[in-house]
């Protein structure tokens, strides 16, 4: 089931569990997870991209681990609201994610996501190192955490 309206979501989406968000990157899949109370997002380790299936199990593999019963996925639309061809590649790996297995996918939009990520890591003083390989995963947890604050809203 994927999803590209929230209130769809809410309505379908069971109300208890664990969320797994997506910043679906070129090179790394970025992870995070929300706490079962659905307060907190935190990265997880990103996923190297290979081929799909590898990616879908690993994936896959962190979701059935912290009991997740949905998957929120960072849909990158460009500032005017179009749809661009990393917004393309975002839905297509959830089309495909969908087709291994029925769980509600939320397409969530992460405008400007990884460039306040980057911002935050920067004021924290986080070496450009540490920064390129942390990126996704807190990509991820951004994104994620914004749909469980309006969870709460």
């Amino acid at each position: 089931m994927n999803f590209d309206e929230f209130s769809e979501f809410l309505q379908t989406a069971p109300k208890n569990g664990a969320l797994l968000g997506i910043d679906n990157g070129e090179k790394n899949i970025g992870i995070a997870v929300s706490d079962l109370t659905r307060l907190i997002a935190s990265p997880q380790s990103a996923v190297k991209r290979g081929k799909f299936g590898e990616t879908a199990a690993a994936v896959f593999k962190i979701f059935d681990a912290k009991e997740c019963i949905a998957v929120v996925v960072g849909y990158p639309i460009n500032m005017d609201g179009t749809s661009g061809p990393s917004a393309q590649a975002a839905r297509a790996f959830a089309r495909n994610l969908a087709a291994l297995r029925d769980v509600p996918i939320l397409m969530a939009d992460e405008r400007l996501s990884t460039s306040a990520v980057q911002r935050q890591m920067i004021d924290a003083d986080v070496s450009r190192k540490n920064r390129a390989i942390k990126v996704d995963s807190a990509a991820a947890a951004f994104v994620l955490q914004g749909v469980l604050d309006r969870l709460r809203g």
